[in-house]
């Protein structure tokens, strides 16, 4: 047994149950990837990941620009708005992820991962020659420090996995083992994500506290030049210890990648026009179909690709702050989603090409299929909760859609009865709360989020037939950073990202736990047990069909939760890019994603 580094002693009793139980369980074996159910699809001995050219060429630069601005060179605290790409590109997990399946690991840092059937621990190898970009090697010390650091003193993504590993111990001169106290299948796939930082950098230093040094990573890319709000460039570092290996094969082809920010995305897409950028993502459809006939692309040089995806179309829209007392009410934030005229907004914004967002887990096998009554798993999973649910979750609820026109009057007149039943009044055409007060509030927006600011107003005009008063207010990125980071918002454009193997980030979007915590993602301040608990039952399904349902019936709460009055979303990312750049044939599952651009792209002339 190895020197034991960390153990909390509040837990020992637990974790010595823990211990205990898999002692006398079978010899796990170290394997080369983990999936979160079933085998990995890749052998031991691939060549690349599938969606890679292992044969593509090395050499040239890509540019792309961001709307807003950052102060920060350390994305992993709570504190400044970190730039773009810095920990994609500088710093390495143990495990690396496949985007061409819902979720499995491949071992980067580590050679390999071992684990026992419940995963009570997992355990981790490091390859012989991992090196930080420094020349220095990742040690176990290195790990074992990474993981408490981000888990004390790191952003709150990290805490919620920190705070379930009973004991950190050294097993070899290259391996480490972590014992976990909770029950949490998903835990060893997230370890092996954890950014590995160097430790003898930050010694003496303030991890908490903004800054523009660049952490020492064992990535692919280094820091080359910075100008805060501006610019950033990473250079590929020539002396990377990790280019030969199988995962990397064909991935981080550039030599240069870099960053440049603007005010907005007007701003950006004139200067894609003018050949300043390379690469942009538009992500309206109507300016799609309109906005791209110039010089370059009637002449060939830009080229427009529509890369399809198989995820869910996870949840954007207006968000609701239920920490102020207006939207604690559910029949409010029902009478406000109905006021929203999406028919109108999708026709005015995206020529009407998006399909709205029926639920948090909708276009996947994972949707709870929220508009038709609960049956079997799901209606079982539902019931010890059925007290807390609200109108819907076990009987069936769909959006309402409303006819398009800009007066929407079968909607309004609905919104207007929930209102008088939750105690509204309108008084000389002011809708009034039980106290007397008028119904105001605010929308907080960033600055050039054009299409967001546009919705916001439409929507603000509907709010006026209701005699509710809401004012878009605008402010930079910074200030929008700091102000969702405090919850010191009414109503925000809040958009989630959601995978096909959703685990703990769930905990971090919805979990009570982040009601009152600074940095947490729950900025609706949900605080209901039949999410916790369905998401607790989701992190320990053994059996994929019960995965399966746990999130089906978590789908079904979040989504008549009323939490966010939904947008559309699109099945196709639309990229338009220089002719110099390329990417392979066959897509990834999870199409134009995390891992796509710029990882498996190149340059050629």
């Amino acid at each position: 047994m190895g020197q034991m580094y960390f153990h909390r002693l509040q837990r020992a009793g637990l974790a010595a149950a823990v211990l205990a139980a898999t002692a006398f369980g079978a010899a796990a074996e170290p394997k080369h990837g983990i999936a979160m159910y079933g085998e990995p699809a890749l052998p031991p001995d691939f060549v690349s990941l599938p969606y890679a050219n292992p044969d593509a060429p090395k050499g040239g630069r890509i540019v792309t620009g961001e709307a807003g601005s950052f102060d920060s060179m350390n994305p992993f605290i709570v504190k400044g708005a970190p730039a773009s790409g810095v920990a994609a590109l500088t710093v390495e997990t143990l495990m690396g992820r496949s985007y061409d399946e819902p979720f499995t690991l491949y071992g980067l840092l580590a050679e390999s991962i071992d684990t026992d059937a419940d995963r009570t621990w997992v355990e981790f190898t490091l390859r012989e020659g991992a090196r930080f970009s420094d020349g220095s090697p990742v040690t176990v010390e290195d790990v074992i420090w990474s993981f408490e650091k981000l888990g004390v003193d790191g952003h709150t993504r990290y805490a919620t996995a920190w705070k379930k590993i009973a004991t950190s111990e050294q097993t070899g001169p290259r391996s480490v083992k972590f014992t976990f106290n909770t029950p949490d299948r998903e835990l060893p796939l997230i370890l092996g994500l954890r950014p590995i930082l160097k430790k003898a950098q930050w010694e003496g230093k303030d991890f908490t506290a903004s800054t523009l040094e660049a952490p020492i990573g064992s990535g692919p890319y280094v820091v080359d030049k910075v100008e805060a709000g501006r610019f950033v460039s990473f250079r590929k570092n020539p002396d990377w210890w990790g280019k030969d290996l199988p995962f990397n094969r064909g991935m981080h082809n550039f030599d240069e990648v870099r960053t440049e920010y603007f005010g907005d995305s007007l701003v950006i897409f004139e200067a894609f026009k003018a050949g300043e950028l390379m690469s942009y993502r538009e992500t309206n459809p109507a300016k799609w179909a309109s906005n791209y006939d110039f010089p370059a692309t009637r002449s060939g040089d830009v080229i427009k690709a529509e890369i399809p995806h198989s995820r869910p179309s996870g949840i954007e829209g207006f968000a609701f702050n239920m920490r102020r007392p207006a939207f604690a009410d559910w029949r409010v934030r029902e009478a406000l989603t109905l006021a929203f005229n999406f028919e109108l907004v999708n026709m005015t914004l995206n020529a009407g090409a998006l399909p709205r967002i029926t639920s948090y887990f909708g276009n996947s096998p994972l949707s709870g299929d929220v508009a038709n009554p609960a049956a079997g798993k799901v209606l079982a999973l539902l019931e010890p909760y059925k007290d807390s649910l609200l109108p819907g979750a076990i009987e069936g609820y769909a959006l309402p859609p409303s006819d398009g026109s800009e007066a929407n009057r079968a909607n309004l007149r609905r919104a207007t009865a929930l209102l008088e039943e939750a105690g509204y009044v309108v008084d000389g055409g002011v809708l009034k709360d039980p106290s007397g007060a008028p119904f105001a509030f605010e929308i907080l927006l960033q600055i050039g989020a054009d299409d967001t600011i546009a919705a916001a107003s439409i929507y603000v005009e509907a709010l006026k037939r209701l005699g509710i008063e809401a004012r878009v207010t605008t402010v930079d990125s910074a200030q929008y950073k700091e102000r969702t980071t405090a919850f010191d918002f009414d109503m925000t454009h809040y958009i989630r990202s959601l995978s096909l193997s959703p685990g703990n980030e769930q905990v971090l979007y919805w979990g009570s736990s982040g009601i009152n915590e600074p940095g947490s993602r729950n900025w609706m301040g949900i605080n209901s047990p039949a999410v916790d608990g369905l998401i607790q039952t989701m992190l320990t399904s053994a059996d994929p069909a019960d995965f399966t349902a746990a999130v089906q019936a978590l789908d079904r709460v979040l989504t008549t939760g009323r939490y966010v009055v939904p947008f559309g979303y699109s099945p196709v990312a639309r990229l338009a890019y220089s002719k110099k750049l390329h990417y392979p044939e066959k897509l990834p599952l999870y199409g134009d994603w995390l891992g796509f651009q710029p990882d498996v792209w190149w340059y050629q002339e």
